[in-house]
């Protein structure tokens, strides 16, 4: 056998149960084929998710009708469950009591940021070359954020896979599956109403495998790479902190994605006709 095709045997898995289930496993995770009026559908929720996980100033407050109207004639699904559970709760609050609650649940706690490839990397090298990967992988699709936001702020994210669609669009959400688990466990810890927009999302990615399910306790129990302490309410050394204070300081944040101020409506209904 030569080297070349020694090198080739060896780059194969070792047994046709191997291949298998290596083809079911990319199966699993491949998104199915839609048909246009479930793409549409899906499109909506994505969008639906980014604004609704976007800083509650005034515009987004003016917007709760719509964004309420929206969520109830959606098709019956369980994200659309969990929206309409949020979008309830959305209505019956006060502009200054949202921004609190988010400020809360978001800035001032770490184990639920919004910034995803912290949970990948945590405050290291390789996660400046995610996000300098990821922002490439945007401007590659003709896409350019404008440094309004760091590329992986969750609520961009999402917009990125509501304009490009479930197969690239959605890669970078697959990506960060865990992180996501991770933000929905937390929230839900905190009892905050904004977990029911991360179930939502949650619906939409494939199952989470048993590998997934074993790095999230990894991750709860060691917190990001490099990082020797856990998530509260796990074991940490402070309120919400997991690591000791001053050890990782987040990087300073662009102005919030926000609804655009002429047309709110528009922003959420653009690409699903």
């Amino acid at each position: 056998m030569s080297p070349a095709q020694d090198s080739l045997r060896g780059s194969q898995p070792a047994t046709i149960p191997a291949l298998v289930r290596t083809r079911v496993r990319a199966a699993v995770r491949r998104p199915a084929r839609l048909t246009p009026e479930e793409s549409e559908a899906r499109t909506l929720l994505l969008r639906l998710c980014s604004l609704l996980l976007q800083y509650p100033d005034a515009e987004l407050a003016a917007a709760r009708p719509v964004l309420t109207a929206t969520v109830e004639a959606l098709p019956s699904s369980p994200a659309a469950e969990h929206l309409a559970v949020f979008t309830a709760w959305l209505t019956g609050q006060g502009t200054d009591a949202l921004e609190r609650h988010y400020v809360e649940m978001f800035d001032l706690r770490r184990k639920s940021s919004l910034y995803l490839t912290y949970y990948l990397h945590g405050d290291t090298r390789r996660r400046g070359m995610a996000l300098l990967t990821l922002n490439q992988r945007y401007r590659a699709a003709g896409w350019d954020i404008d440094g309004r936001e760091l590329p992986d702020h969750l609520p961009v994210v999402l917009e990125f896979a509501a304009l490009t669609g479930p197969g690239a669009g959605e890669a970078p959400l697959r990506q960060h599956r865990r992180g996501l688990e991770l933000i929905h466990r937390a929230l839900t810890d905190a009892d905050s109403p904004y977990r029911h927009v991360l179930a939502a999302l949650l619906t939409l990615l494939p199952p989470p495998t048993e590998a997934d399910r074993a790095a999230v306790a990894r991750l709860v129990a060691e917190g990001p790479p490099n990082e020797d302490v856990g998530l509260d309410p796990y074991g940490t050394y402070g309120e919400g902190e997991f690591a000791p204070p001053g050890t990782f300081v987040p990087p300073m944040a662009a102005p919030p994605t926000r609804v655009p101020p002429a047309d709110p409506t528009n922003s959420l209904m653009k690409g699903t006709r």
